[in-house]
């Protein structure tokens, strides 16, 4: 999937997070490519960030630990969030998931599953 408008440091950010299942926030991606763009500020990475997410190639799955967090997976997929350190891990879905029946719906055309608990590093301490 090509940008619609090409830029170094956008191309650089898409590729950053399609890179990593960490799941950032704008600070890590802003950390994490400033010294190959010296200029870079903080603005221009919560703009293109919120351009890339409204284009469909990432994905918000929203705010934790204060900070919105991003995926640059965009196939359907849930995730696990740990209530102690904020990890935050991707969960399979199985192929022929499917929302239960409700009253009043008719289709449902997508959504968000985020489940919530302790990972297992968090576990074992």
């Amino acid at each position: 999937m090509a940008i619609a408008r090409h830029s170094k440091k956008r191309d650089a950010m898409l590729a950053l997070l399609r890179g990593t299942d960490v799941h950032p926030g704008a600070d890590w991606v802003f950390r994490e490519l400033r010294p190959s763009f010296p200029g870079l500020s903080l603005g221009t990475v919560y703009r293109n960030l919120r351009q890339l997410t409204e284009e469909g190639y990432i994905r918000s799955i929203g705010v934790i630990g204060g900070q919105e967090r991003f995926d640059g997976r965009v196939t359907p997929h849930a995730h696990f969030v740990c209530e102690r350190c904020g990890r935050v891990l991707d969960v399979e879905l199985p192929e022929d998931f499917k929302a239960p029946p409700a009253a009043g719906i008719y289709r449902v055309t997508g959504g968000e599953v985020r489940l919530r608990g302790i990972c297992s590093e968090c576990g074992e301490k």
